[in-house]
């Protein structure tokens, strides 16, 4: 496959034959990191067609082994002396670039006039590239305004170059020099982004012209067509909410018991998501003290609801585990207490469905008076410290959050001691954690935990085969429902956790991440990037991870010229020809 470029007009101040090789076309193809080729083989191909003088053929390899044939002409009197050739070259041309010097605006105007009609005649689809070379003579650093004239007397304006561009449909640059930015970057970037297109729509036709021939070969064995379109990866809902809320039904990793001032057992919680809330449950667990809340509002309402009992002779103390019994603690207000569950529904539900709360307090407690009295208390068991509270702005302000808005809370105890019941061992390092929490976001620790396995009577944990960074973003995502890799690399461990975890929509995130950042990358960085694409494609196959396999595949297929030339995708051709 080769690509053929025609560059038409003289871009010096005047024209030398000798002075050629140190024009746009030639300092291109000696400086482009995706043109391959030394001087001397470029020199060689120049020298070659001293019979046809009018113009100089270079040859050289781009992408690999794309074969680059750049004709360029110089003199624009090919079109009066060998019509023929002229429309030949610009017929066969796959990319036209049409340089002049902004500083002869004689001959500007005479191309214009002249030969642009014929250029337009003779265009046949194809991009074409408008290049402004130089500074222009009558100040320092170029005027771009559409609106200056002080350099048109003897320069050719910005303006009139657009123009030109607008008549041929071109893509318009001005290059102030032939240096690495402007040659390398800025007409390089634009020319090269050209031949990717150029290669992709002979591909497509190559790829339809095999096709028709196979169709009059009789009965085709099936074939799997590629789609026109990547495919879609969807992100699965979050369900942070039911974890959370089903983890007061299901009883486990249970750490506190409410009891009624009977001493009738209420219901099971856990310190972990009643401290993630209420800084009155913080205090009444010893993780804050008084002097860290500052507000005696909280102090008092801890004081008056609630009264911690650690007497052995408790009803029922017998019965409970020697090893590390839930902590018992008394709910002093009798209508408090009759509503408790209700109360800790609303909690882990998300503390902002406030009139079903309501609505529930209602069916129990017949006197709006004493509705209003325990709404006022979860009032202030959710107060912040310092701030005033009002249940009409406590109201607006959950109504506005339907997720969990303690998620974020949450993530104060993320490797933090405080209340942490277990302790994971990575690469020498600890990191401590709530068995409540990870049993209600992950079903893997669920079964570990609750078990008959020894991670169920350890507290200090190993953990094999992930790093610790990874392993604290995976963390990270059960206790936040977020999370944001670095890259594409740690994306794809932490997909790989994910799995080991089975934790799928964490899997379905890391995906998306990882395509969303190889679809923003343009062509150059692909191909210069040190990322093995085929080692992801590999892993995604490996740890089922099925979507974005495949979506890979087609990602490689639509970027087959900048991959073909990588050692990864050769070895991985030699697994599939074997």
């Amino acid at each position: 496959m080769s690509i053929h470029i025609v560059a038409l007009g003289n871009e010096g101040d005047t024209f030398h034959q000798d002075s050629r090789p140190s024009g746009l076309i030639r300092t291109y193809l000696g400086r482009s990191p995706l043109v391959s080729g030394d001087e001397s083989s470029l020199l060689l191909n120049a020298a070659s067609t001293v019979a046809r003088p009018v113009f100089t053929e270079y040859q050289a390899s781009a992408f690999g082994n794309v074969k680059l044939v750049v004709h360029d002409c110089p003199v624009w009197d090919i079109f009066d002396s060998d019509w023929y050739t002229s429309r030949n070259l610009i017929g066969g041309a796959d990319i036209i670039v049409i340089k002049y010097n902004v500083n002869d605006k004689f001959s500007f105007h005479e191309v214009k006039d002249n030969y642009i009609p014929v250029i337009k005649r003779a265009l046949n689809s194809v991009p074409v590239i408008i290049a402004a070379v130089g500074t222009r003579q009558n100040e320092e650093l170029p005027c771009t305004c559409p609106l200056c004239t002080s350099d048109r007397g003897s320069c050719v304006s910005t303006t009139e170059g657009i123009q030109l561009a607008k008549e041929l449909g071109a893509t318009y640059l001005e290059l102030h020099s032939l240096d690495d930015f402007y040659i390398g970057k800025y007409f390089g970037g634009v020319l090269e982004y050209f031949m990717i297109q150029a290669l992709n729509q002979k591909t497509s036709e190559k790829m339809k012209k095999r096709k028709i021939s196979n169709s009059f070969h009789g009965i085709r064995p099936p074939q799997l067509e590629q789609p026109e379109k990547m495919p879609v990866l969807k992100a699965e809902a979050s369900h942070y909410n039911s974890d959370l809320n089903n983890l007061l039904f299901c009883c486990q990793c249970v750490d506190v018991v409410f009891y009624n001032p009977d001493l009738k057992e209420v219901i099971e919680a856990h310190k972990i998501v009643l401290c993630a809330v209420s800084h009155v449950f913080m205090l009444l667990f010893n993780v804050k003290s008084p002097t860290d809340i500052q507000d005696s509002s909280i102090i008092r309402t801890t004081q008056d609801l609630f009264a911690i009992n650690r007497d052995t002779a408790f009803p029922g103390a017998s019965q409970e585990s020697s090893g590390n019994p839930p902590l018992r603690v008394i709910v002093k207000d009798a209508l408090f207490c009759s509503c408790l569950s209700d109360i800790l529904r609303f909690i882990y539900s998300g503390a902002f469905q406030w009139e079903e709360l309501e609505e529930d307090i209602r069916k129990k407690l017949k006197d709006s008076g004493d509705v209003s009295n325990v709404i006022e208390k979860v009032k202030c068991i959710l107060k912040t410290p310092g701030k005033i509270n009002c249940l009409r702005n406590c109201k607006t302000y959950q109504a506005r959050k339907p997720l969990w808005f303690y998620n974020t809370s949450l993530k104060f105890f993320l490797n933090k001691p405080m209340l942490a019941d277990v302790v994971f061992e990575i690469q020498g390092a600890t990191v401590p954690a709530h068995r409540a929490i990870l049993v209600a976001r992950c079903e893997v620790m669920a079964a570990m935990f609750n078990g008959n396995y020894m991670e169920s009577k350890s507290v200090l944990i190993p953990v094999y085969g992930v790093s610790k960074e990874t392993f604290l973003s995976f963390l990270e995502y059960l206790y936040t429902d977020s999370c944001c890799p670095a890259g594409i690399f740690q994306a794809m461990c932490l997909l790989i956790c994910a799995e080991m975890y089975q934790v799928s929509r964490l899997q379905h995130i890391c995906e998306l991440f990882i395509i969303t950042q190889l679809q923003s990358m343009p062509s150059r960085e692909l191909a210069s990037m040190n990322l093995d694409i085929v080692d992801l494609l590999k892993k995604a196959k490996f740890h089922h991870s099925d979507c974005l396999s495949t979506w890979l595949l087609h990602f490689i297929a639509t970027n087959y010229l900048i991959f073909s030339q990588k050692p990864e995708f050769q070895d991985l051709s030699e697994e599939a020809t074997s």
